[in-house]
């Protein structure tokens, strides 16, 4: 399916977007709050990107599924393989938001 390839590419673009932005919102905290707070809020949106981008994801799996069965193997391991990726990634990103924070 082209369209869950196309959206799990997007979804790697935000996902690198929010860690750069996560990244310089740690770094000025401190030093420059109002850089830092626009690098946070940044950051956040891009999340709130990446979770639209997913649950479009999740329903162009739940339609095909519906329409064809289940997806071949082929294509589910390529898919849990990046999706965890994903997962990983933005768990580092809500950890760098998180310090951010001070929490």
């Amino acid at each position: 399916m082209k369209i869950i390839k196309y959206l799990s590419d997007l979804i790697t673009e935000e996902l690198d977007g929010a860690c750069e932005y996560a990244k310089k919102a740690v770094k000025y905290k401190d030093d420059d709050p109002t850089m830092g707070k626009l690098f946070y809020d940044l950051s956040i949106e891009e999340m709130q990107h990446v979770d639209r981008l997913h649950n479009q994801v999740v329903t162009e799996i739940r339609n095909y599924r519906t329409a064809h069965g289940e997806p071949p193997a082929e294509m589910q391991a390529v898919y849990d393989y990046i999706h965890e990726h994903h997962i990983e990634k933005a768990s580092k990103i809500k950890a760098m938001q998180m310090q951010y924070r001070g929490q």
